[in-house]
């Protein structure tokens, strides 16, 4: 996943070991710097491309996902252009993370890769680093908005794999017809 030569610092391998240990299926990482919000993938498939979509074999859900939470965000839903993240008013607030810019080591990225947990990046405003005055706000703008995202947790697949006796099956792989990304059964 990552790039030789790249250094992973402990907590991120803390936060990637904690993520395989438990079935998480849901996530959002809330940056600040701008007012949208991205989902896989977020590095393009042609590395030497700037500004190139890439989706995943679950684009639809992940646009779904990413559109619960704009469309519940005061702001982002707002359709004027002359704000703080009015260039992604046509796009309906949400944008595939490869097209807006390519990285490499994304969590987004690696939570599908590797883990069953599908991650929206919620860039919560346009202040990279806002002043503690402007948290309230910041925090009544987006607590809605997180509510919602978090009650998409219940749309998709739902259930116990088990054997023929009722017990679950650990690991079970489970796919589904027309999309390329299998994910497995927890503990």
């Amino acid at each position: 996943f990552f790039s030789a030569g790249f250094q992973v610092a402990p907590e991120t391998k803390a936060v990637m070991k904690w993520l395989r240990s438990i079935p998480f299926v849901l996530s959002a990482s809330l940056h600040g710097g701008e007012l949208v919000v991205t989902y896989p993938y977020d590095y393009s498939r042609h590395p030497m491309e700037e500004k190139m979509f890439s989706p995943t074999p679950d684009e639809k859900m992940f646009k779904l996902l990413a559109k619960a939470y704009a469309e519940a965000h005061p702001v982002i839903s707002d359709r004027s252009e002359h704000r703080c993240g009015g260039n992604f008013v046509k796009s309906g607030g949400i944008i595939n993370g490869a097209e807006w810019y390519s990285f490499t080591g994304g969590m987004a990225d690696f939570n599908y890769l590797h883990t069953n947990c599908f991650e929206v990046t919620v860039e919560v405003g346009c202040e990279k680093f806002p002043l503690e005055e402007e948290l309230f706000t910041i925090w009544h703008e987006n607590r809605d908005a997180l509510l919602n995202y978090m009650e998409m947790v219940h749309r998709g697949i739902k259930g116990i794999v088990s054997d023929k006796f009722g017990n679950p099956i650990k690991n079970a792989r489970i796919s589904v017809r027309g999309i390329q990304h299998d994910v497995t059964t927890g503990n």
